[in-house]
């Protein structure tokens, strides 16, 4: 593990280095406490540090107060190294956010065991931010394809709308729905079916800008949402994607074959903006007649507040 350890005694700052290589760490060392500071500001800073108490510029326990203070950082596990062995002086440093202490001069083996059970705590808040992570990220993701499930890609929509308003932008949305799917499920089966999905999925993020969204909205059906786009940049959005298709076959382990998606567009701009289901309603209608006219077909159903 990379620890940081702040000593400006030399001799003291080798010994433990020599130590700590000896256990297999690697040693971030610094002479005094503006040294520490400006190292724990870095990318990638240690979360395991090792502060001498009282150092030069600044001391161990202004530093911890300081690394207490950053919230939005992943914990650091802090060891005092200090002379001072009173429990008056053990309990300020604990109360200026450290979270162990080592009296000078050290006992190597004492010095192991806490350095241990820092790792120890350490990890367990590494896997504990890892879990939560996942946890957030399934809880906004679908599973299959990894785009934003419905909840989400609704919320994301919702927000846009509401910058809309504020912004006058214009916001598009275009539903997708792949073409004949139960045909795909019935002649190659589900996992060529769910093939399908996970390409229609990554071909669509391929083809959006950096700051579009899209979500499966249910079964076969995706929504996208594209902030600042036009009704005529959302249909040639949707028409790349629609010649994605019609060009490149679906290469799954049922076998290779076509697959061609429908496309329903509606476009909304600042005062006109009202609710979710108003667009999506919108590119719904069109959507359907994309596909009562013969699928793989993008239509366009016009904007929103322009209808009579």
């Amino acid at each position: 593990m990379r620890i940081l350890l702040a000593e400006d005694d030399v001799i003291t700052r080798r010994l433990l280095e020599a130590q700590l290589k000896k256990w297999g760490h690697e040693v971030v060392p610094c002479s005094d406490g503006q040294q520490a500071w400006d190292q724990l500001n870095k990318d990638e800073s240690p979360k395991l540090v090792i502060l001498d108490w009282m150092m030069p510029v600044m001391d161990g326990l202004t530093v911890s107060k300081k690394i207490r203070e950053l919230e939005t950082r992943p914990y650091t596990y802090i060891i005092l190294l200090t002379a001072k062995s009173r429990k008056e002086d053990i309990v300020e440093g604990l109360e200026a956010g450290a979270d162990d202490y080592i009296t000078k001069p050290f006992d190597p083996q004492e010095l192991r065991v806490r350095i241990r059970a820092a790792i120890r705590i350490v990890q367990l808040q590494e896997d504990l931010l890892e879990a939560l992570k996942t946890s957030e990220f399934r809880a906004t993701h679908d599973s299959l394809t990894g785009l934003w499930n419905r909840y989400a890609i609704l919320g994301i929509l919702e927000k846009q709308l509401a910058r809309s308003t504020r912004d006058g932008c214009e916001i598009s949305v275009i539903m997708a729905d792949v073409d004949h799917f139960k045909k795909v499920n019935d002649n190659y089966g589900h996992l060529a079916g769910d093939e399908v999905l996970r390409q229609a999925a990554r071909r669509m993020k391929n083809l959006l800008r950096p700051y579009d969204d899209v979500g499966r909205y249910g079964g076969e059906e995706f929504i996208l949402v594209l902030p600042g786009c036009n009704a005529e940049s959302a249909v040639n959005i949707a028409e790349r994607i629609r010649l994605e298709f019609e060009k490149t076959p679906v290469v799954s382990s049922e076998g290779t074959f076509p697959v061609s998606l429908s496309f329903g567009v509606a476009t909304t701009k600042g005062k006109d903006c009202s609710r979710t289901d108003d667009i999506i309603g919108l590119a719904d209608d069109a959507l359907y007649k994309a596909k009562e006219s013969g699928r793989n077909r993008v239509v366009f159903a016009g904007e929103l507040g322009s209808r009579t």
